[in-house]
């Protein structure tokens, strides 16, 4: 592996117990996909949404993830199935595969915005995705003001990334529900009716009988939500989303509900070639050039466990800067990073 003069100037932390200087530390730029700031100014808020009122970080974060994934033929294939067929499609794979990147590089390549992600936990409820109701505050405001004004109802409500995805709109929003094989085990059949549907209702308007209500959303600039108006207490989609769901095959689904979807199995990159396009691709040429044995080290401790690809891409970025560690060091962090996931083992 060809890069710069190993040497131990490499570590700004040095467990001295004492302060190193009177000033933080100038750290190396971050890897690409761990970018959290992007304008010049370094001024936190110092933006501007973009043309559709998006949060500009976001936007970019989103627009790198999407460049940099690198597409098969396959998930090419599929994810136009669903886009024709106006269904669900359900990835599933090790992790570290790009399941949840092939939702950024459709949003990108389509020019559909930004994508809504919902990210899925064990106590994750179907009305946690598609709003909620803030009835603690709607309460302390009467209280305040000493009346209830029903034509306010609606600064109570905020559509979460599942409800925002059904929003009638001309093009389809690309809705990304992470994880679902986390999910309570009712969530999968819980989704049946909203995607055979394509609405769903919110009863706390449809009590007030009162129509149009400008109800917040999961889209933002800067830290205010956008509105959306939601007539006869129901949203209910134009164009239905294009809706991609990620599993890491910790459990099966009802058949119902895999009927429902179009399904994919996102396979593990396995050949050099492969592996050195998509270093190429968040890293540049040079150092796919330089990450050769890496990569086949990778291949081969791969065989033994199951490794994530950005565990590879952690390595090539620590060990080609300008600064590297030295070789007994290189070592030692080629074997902690590339330690199959899953084990506590040291390496």
């Amino acid at each position: 592996m060809t890069q710069s003069t190993p040497n131990s100037d490499w570590k700004f932390f040095r467990g001295t117990r004492e302060p190193n200087g009177d000033r933080p530390p100038q750290l190396p730029p971050p890897p690409p996909w761990r970018q959290f700031q992007y304008d010049d100014e370094g001024d936190e808020g110092d933006y501007e949404g973009g043309d559709e009122g998006d949060d500009k970080w976001i936007a970019e974060r989103q627009r790198l993830k999407g460049q940099t994934f690198q597409v098969n033929e396959e998930a090419i294939e599929m994810v136009n199935a669903a886009l024709y067929l106006r269904r669900p499609l359900l990835i599933t794979g090790n992790p570290g595969t790009g399941k949840s990147s092939l939702a950024y590089a459709v949003a990108y390549e389509l020019n559909l915005g930004t994508v809504l992600k919902w990210a899925i936990t064990t106590r994750t409820t179907l009305k946690d995705g598609l709003y909620s109701y803030d009835a603690i505050a709607r309460l302390q405001d009467a209280q305040l003001s000493g009346k209830d004004n029903p034509e306010q109802m609606g600064d109570y409500i905020t559509l979460g990334a599942l409800g925002t995805a059904f929003l009638p709109s001309k093009s389809p929003r690309v809705l990304l529900i992470d994880e679902i094989d986390k999910s309570d085990i009712d969530l999968p059949n819980d989704l049946l009716n909203l995607f055979e549907d394509g609405e769903f209702a919110i009863p706390e308007l449809q009590r007030l009988k009162i129509s149009p209500v400008t109800v917040r959303t999961a889209d933002r600039t800067k830290e205010i939500h956008k509105t959306a108006s939601v007539r006869n207490g129901l949203v209910r989609c134009r164009q239905f989303p294009l809706v991609i769901m990620t599993s890491n095959n910790e459990r099966d689904f009802p058949p119902p509900f895999l009927r429902r979807c179009l399904r994919y199995d996102m396979p593990t990159p396995k050949t050099p070639e492969a592996l050195g396009q998509i270093v190429a691709a968040h890293l540049g040429e040079a150092a796919r050039a330089q990450s050769e044995d890496l990569i086949v080290r990778f291949l081969r401790e791969s065989g033994k466990g199951v490794l994530a690809v950005d565990q590879l891409l952690n390595v090539i970025h620590l060990l080609t800067q300008d600064r590297p560690p030295s070789e007994k060091e290189q070592e030692r962090l080629k074997a902690a990073l590339l330690k199959a996931l899953g084990s506590n083992e040291g390496g």
